[in-house]
């Protein structure tokens, strides 16, 4: 076997969780023709899209989107988290016709998408992370996140075992459901 083909069991580790997250996000969320009429879905980025992080994840995502018949995708980047997200989302209900509207930053749940549910109840928000409560917030609110529990933990095993010590840190940034899960 040449050098080429050589794996070291870092990569084997980093290629398997992809294809793993990657077949079981595929399967999951099966792409259908599930509309009637055309819809027009709004993503709003807190930095660029080619972040290497839930930016791009997302617009990953509404790439594929665009990619379904029927589906209109508009995107906004480096939008801060203040009232200018409001102002995006706004923007993209009235000139662009969005139906649906991903704020995709942890800053723009409250008070932000909250307060544009309130303003167009007909429109659908989805954010991503565990924010939502269906008994405090708005009906035409939402939030997602994929089940990645198994995987952060072989990834925590992995990361052990490549520390001279065979211990690894974890400092939490916010008390929410998927860091806490960590």
């Amino acid at each position: 076997m040449t050098e080429r083909f050589m794996l070291s069991r870092r990569d084997l580790l980093k290629t398997s969780a992809a294809g793993a997250a990657l077949g079981l996000a595929s399967a999951s969320f099966p792409i259908s023709r599930a509309f009637a009429a055309a819809v027009t879905v709004g993503f709003i980025y807190v930095g660029p899209k080619d972040d290497y992080g839930y930016n791009q994840a997302h617009a990953e995502g509404a790439a594929t989107l665009k990619a379904i018949e029927g589906i209109s995708v508009v995107e906004e980047e480096n939008v801060p988290e203040t009232v200018d997200v409001q102002k995006s989302m706004e923007s993209m209900i009235n000139l662009d016709g969005a139906s649906l509207i991903f704020p995709t930053s942890f800053g723009y749940f409250d008070p932000h998408m909250l307060a544009m549910c309130a303003k167009f109840p007909d429109v659908q928000f989805r954010h991503c992370g565990g924010m939502w409560n269906k008994d405090k917030h708005p009906m035409n609110a939402g939030s997602y996140f994929g089940y990645i529990g198994m995987g952060q933990y072989l990834n925590g095993v992995a990361a052990g075992h490549a520390t001279k010590t065979k211990k690894i840190g974890f400092v939490a940034a916010k008390p929410i459901p998927q860091v806490l899960l960590n």
